[in-house]
């Protein structure tokens, strides 16, 4: 399979800080990945990188079969699914829930003089219905539970049928009911053949989909293990990203993660 995104030797020096070091990796169209580390650990610096929103200090980008520095990266940007906490910030909150997943089609946040096409409010329409968010279409935005919105922007990164989708933290402020049944929706687009490749940060090894064929681990700022997550997601190389003794278990392809220490 091709690969979709390629980082050699990336550096992200900011403020006298590196922020990410000597990152290789790469990642192939049919590939789901999951990132873990601790806060300050580099995983959302990772996301700018990929996403092109951040350039390396030092190092090679490759992003959908160009190098980051040699193109317009905003040729690239629609073909990348972006969500995050910073684009919920920026999404105008008094606007129908439709509009926030069509706008996406022009690459613009907030509906303007633009033009859409049955076409594009169809597949607006179906994608909402994906995310089992469809009976919600005409409500603003600012209304939805923060579950609604996860699906909400999920949908929206997946309105240009984008080859890479990054999604940073998306069960994060959820509750149980909310994270669970966000999971389901996100492991089955894993299993479909035809989704884009994936990277999906979070803090948790419980926030896992099915479906997640590859694991980074990253702690101050630098590669900890990467690969085929069953190779990658080991007591080992957790306790490592962690600097704490864990164990690692897996049961029904769903992952979890304790204290090695003894429980009384």
């Amino acid at each position: 399979m091709a690969a979709v995104a390629e980082l050699a030797g990336v550096t992200i020096s900011r403020g006298g800080s590196t922020l990410l070091n000597q990152i290789n990796l790469t990642i192939r169209e049919d590939e789901r990945w999951v990132v873990i580390g601790p806060n300050g650990a580099g995983k959302t610096t990772l996301l700018q990188v990929l996403s092109g929103n951040m350039y390396p200090s030092d190092g090679v980008v490759g992003l959908l079969g160009d190098v980051v520095g040699t193109v317009d990266i905003f040729e690239l940007r629609p073909r990348i699914g972006l969500t995050s906490t910073a684009l919920e910030d920026r999404l105008p909150h008094g606007e129908k829930v439709l509009d926030v997943v069509v706008s996406a089609a022009h690459a613009v946040v907030g509906r303007w003089n633009e033009v859409y096409e049955e076409m594009d409010l169809g597949q607006a329409r179906a994608l909402l219905a994906d995310l089992r968010i469809d009976h919600l279409a005409e409500r603003t935005f600012g209304t939805l539970s923060e579950g609604e919105r996860k699906r909400a922007q999920i949908a929206r990164a997946l309105m240009t049928d984008p080859e890479l989708l990054l999604l940073d933290e998306p069960a994060s402020g959820l509750d149980l009911a909310g994270r669970e049944a966000l999971l389901t929706t996100l492991s089955e687009l894993f299993t479909d053949p035809y989704a884009p490749a994936t990277v999906l940060v979070t803090h948790h090894v419980e926030e896992i989909p099915e479906g997640i064929t590859h694991c980074l681990l990253l702690a101050d700022a630098e590669i900890v293990a990467a690969g085929p997550i069953e190779e990658a997601l080991t007591d080992e190389y957790l306790s490592r990203t962690f600097g704490m003794s864990l164990q690692v278990m897996q049961d029904h392809g769903r992952w979890s993660a304790r204290s090695a220490g003894r429980h009384g």
